[in-house]
């Protein structure tokens, strides 16, 4: 079971900043937390196969590190046999490893974690937002705890009028206070950041109704 990343409080306080935000605006705005994005199994493997393939590689480059004092001369059979129980447990020893999920997360390249984080978040929005508002004007924030990363997905209305690099102020809010173990005050800094600029460009209307609930979701 995946961990909890907000307390109690802090959930109320980000439904509270939810309801606060789209009381000034016809958009709505959906919080989704997760511990993390994925599992990151493929990396492990990566990594532990890199590693199996390495003891060749020494093998190859030092000899007698398999067959001392005579290298592979006499000792061809007994030292194969030695460089494929090597591999083996270099493999098995690796994948223990990596069962570390700190570790694997340290050894995954950015560009991997920010391409998994955005992934999970489109998947998320088009489950939770996307065109479940009459006019099309929801905006998904999520957290992605382990990876410190966030991503804002926004409908198709909030998309037009909304350049994608007005988000920068609530993205950086909300990552610096997970950073600093805040969670729950970085997303109810990134949601007042979020509903200031709905209110400036999708301001309330006297039709508007609460089409999605203002709790946060929290997977």
């Amino acid at each position: 079971m995946a961990r909890l990343v907000l307390t109690p409080a802090e959930r109320a306080a980000v439904t509270r900043a939810v309801t606060t935000a789209e009381r000034a605006t016809d958009g709505e705005i959906v919080t989704v937390v997760s511990e993390r994005s994925d599992a990151y199994h493929d990396v492990a493997l990566h990594y532990a196969l890199l590693a199996t393939l390495a003891v060749p590689a020494v093998a190859a480059l030092w000899p007698a590190s398999l067959a001392p004092g005579n290298g592979w001369g006499e000792s061809r059979a007994p030292a194969l046999a030695l460089l494929l129980v090597a591999q083996a447990a270099t493999f098995l020893l690796a994948r223990l490893l990596l069962a570390w999920m700190p570790l694997r997360l340290a050894l995954t390249p950015r560009a991997t974690r920010r391409r998994r984080v955005r992934r999970r978040a489109l998947l998320y929005f088009r489950l939770a937002a996307e065109r479940r508002t009459a006019g099309r004007e929801a905006v998904l924030l999520y957290l992605s705890a382990d990876e410190h990363a966030a991503e804002i997905v926004a409908d198709r209305a909030v998309h037009a009028a909304v350049p994608p690099e007005r988000w920068g102020a609530a993205m950086a809010a909300l990552v610096d206070s997970v950073r600093a173990g805040q969670p729950g005050e970085g997303m109810v800094a990134a949601v007042g950041a979020i509903g200031a600029i709905l209110a400036e460009q999708l301001p309330k209307s006297a039709s508007d109704v609460n089409e999605l609930p203002d709790r946060v979701i929290e997977l």
